[in-house]
């Protein structure tokens, strides 16, 4: 088979046309890829895998069993999920039963403050409750693997999708108490614990007097503080080997606006970044809720709402998501349901995997033919993930090459600065999509942008442009179309872009659509994603039926660092 490429030649500033040019592929070494299993020898067996972080059931303030909901996402072919809802206090179990109800729970099972008031803390349920729930569904699932997760209620700012791998509950139990703002309880401080003495960081301070909690808020910057420490004590575990892994994912980002309004400043990011490297990595760029009428559920409150169901942090081309990545930053883009109560019931939501995935590359590290929720959650940390709405691919492999070195999402490909200009930076990119959705609907990728921005460097603290979040440089630098990729022998639609004269470091990552470029309230003229409020009100159609009309993917990045 004769395949074509397009060449490009980077400048400095990313400034001038680029000019695309055919040449025969030669040399070009496929990497041995089947969508279930790769082989590397080097690493082990690898699989992808589909996953949701951020689901909901009656343990808070879904609307539906847990069980029902791990049933939900069996059914609709995750291969991994978290049971991550709220931190706080809540009257009810699993099953939407009071914990005051005497016909299940003959004695009062709660613990803490207050327990004749009927609210059992999340510490407790999380613990006591939720992981043997959890611990049950494995056995229905065995094939599936099940987080214990918990949404947090982050000090100073919106929430945040988090897990922790453990061969327990303690320490998710642990951190929930000593940093979710909606945990008013005090029962546990002093206690000795292997995570460390608890005491409240949750950006609040907690008086007794005459036997009453009196409760007064921090400062802002001091819940901010707070929220940071959350991160750091959950890398210290990690760092320490009291837990296997954990995440700290954060949520529905641009929902209450900036900082100032309870949302997040980029500072703030760079900030859980520094202190929890390895935990704290990233966001859900594409929100749950996608079922809503505003779609994400943020009308236009919140820098005007979603844009082809992402937020606005994600969706704009040289926004604050590319700020993070040029400064290097491994710092990645993720989707989940955030399922409360289905769209057919007068709910938000899609279930968990029926619209959006977030697909992750794990290694079997062992090759004992069995992925651990370890190594889904290294997963994670390593970038090498992609999210999708609606099933409009199931399969991707974006790698760059520079001779014999290949690296994948989320990778750094190093290059000397004596790297001959004659031998090109090769990026690759390999896709599928599946026969049908879960709609019904053959979905059909439009077209694929290829975006890159320049890497400068962390920014200090100290710099003014540490709270910088924009990326000058960023551009859609080629856009492809089904004209451009060629079918190989497993059914992948492949890519292949050569770059020649490379000379400063730089991110590449990748957005597809089903959407042609200037579609009506949809897309504009380069193909950027519209405010959906727009496409609500201009296409007549219902949170879920644009839904399924409007689909999007994004890769996570592939950083090239070019020595000086």
């Amino acid at each position: 088979m004769k395949r074509y490429l397009k060449t490009i030649t980077l400048t400095a500033t990313l400034a001038v046309p680029f000019m695309l040019a055919a040449a025969a592929d030669a040399g070009n070494h496929d990497l041995c890829h089947d969508h279930d299993k790769h082989h590397d020898h080097k690493k082990g067996v690898s699989n992808w895998l589909a996953g949701d972080f951020h689901q909901h059931t009656l343990y808070t303030d879904g609307s539906t069993t847990f069980d029902f909901v791990m049933g939900k996402s069996n059914e609709f072919g995750l291969d991994w999920w978290a049971n991550s809802e709220h931190g706080g206090a809540r009257n009810r179990d699993g099953e939407g039963v009071s914990w005051l109800d005497t016909t299940k729970y003959p004695v009062n099972p709660i613990l803490g403050d207050f327990p004749e008031k009927g609210y059992m803390y999340r510490w407790q349920s999380l613990r006591d409750f939720a992981y043997p729930d959890i611990e049950r569904n494995r056995d229905i699932y065995p094939d599936k693997k099940i987080a214990s997760g918990v949404e947090w209620n982050v000090p100073g700012h919106e929430h945040c999708s988090s897990g922790i791998v453990s061969e327990d509950p303690g320490a998710i139990s642990a951190w929930e108490y000593i940093f979710d703002k909606s945990d008013d309880d005090t029962s546990r401080d002093g206690e000795v614990t292997p995570y460390g003495v608890l005491a409240k960081e949750n950006g609040k301070i907690y008086e007794w007097v005459d036997g009453s909690k009196i409760i007064t808020s921090k400062s802002t910057e001091e819940q901010h503080e707070d929220a940071v420490a959350g991160c750091a004590w959950m890398q210290q575990q990690l760092d320490a080997g009291r837990i296997d892994s954990g995440w700290v994912v954060f949520a529905h980002i641009e929902r209450n606006g900036a900082w100032s309004t309870g949302g997040y400043d980029i500072n703030n990011f760079r900030d859980f970044n520094n202190a929890g490297p390895d935990v704290c990595f990233g966001f859900e760029g594409a929100p749950g809720h996608q079922a809503n009428s505003d779609r994400g559920g943020f009308g236009g409150k919140a820098f005007g709402g979603t844009y082809g169901g992402t937020g606005y942090y994600t969706a704009t081309l040289g926004g604050l998501w590319d700020a993070l990545l040029g400064e290097g930053r491994h710092w990645y883009n993720f989707a989940s349901s955030d399922y409360h109560s289905h769209h057919t019931v007068g709910g938000d939501d899609f279930y968990p995997g029926e619209y959006q995935k977030t697909w992750t590359k794990a290694v079997d590290e062992n090759r004992d033919g069995d992925i651990s929720l370890k190594e889904i959650a290294d997963g994670l940390h390593s970038g090498n993930s992609f999210h999708v709405m609606g099933d409009l691919i199931n399969a991707l492999e974006f790698t760059a090459r520079y001779n014999s070195k290949v690296v994948e999402m989320g990778g750094d490909l190093q290059l000397n600065k004596h790297h001959s200009a004659k031998d090109p930076l090769v990026l690759k990119i390999k896709f599928m999509s599946p026969e049908t959705n879960n709609n019904g609907d053959t979905p059909t990728v439009d077209h694929i942008d290829l975006i890159a921005g320049q890497i400068t460097g962390l920014f200090s603290p100290d710099s003014p442009d540490y709270t910088k979040a924009t990326n000058e440089s960023t551009q859609v630098i080629a856009t492809f179309t089904s004209a451009d990729w060629e079918v190989d022998e497993d059914g992948y639609n492949v890519i292949t872009y050569p770059i020649k004269g490379l000379d400063k470091s730089m991110y590449f990552r990748l957005r597809g659509t089903n959407q042609p470029v200037n579609a009506p309230f949809e897309t504009d003229e380069m193909g950027n994603p519209l405010a959906d409020s727009l496409a609500t009100a201009g296409l007549g159609l219902d949170g879920a039926e644009e839904a399924w009309a409007d689909l999007w993917f994004y890769s996570n990045p592939i950083f090239v660092n070019v020595e000086k």
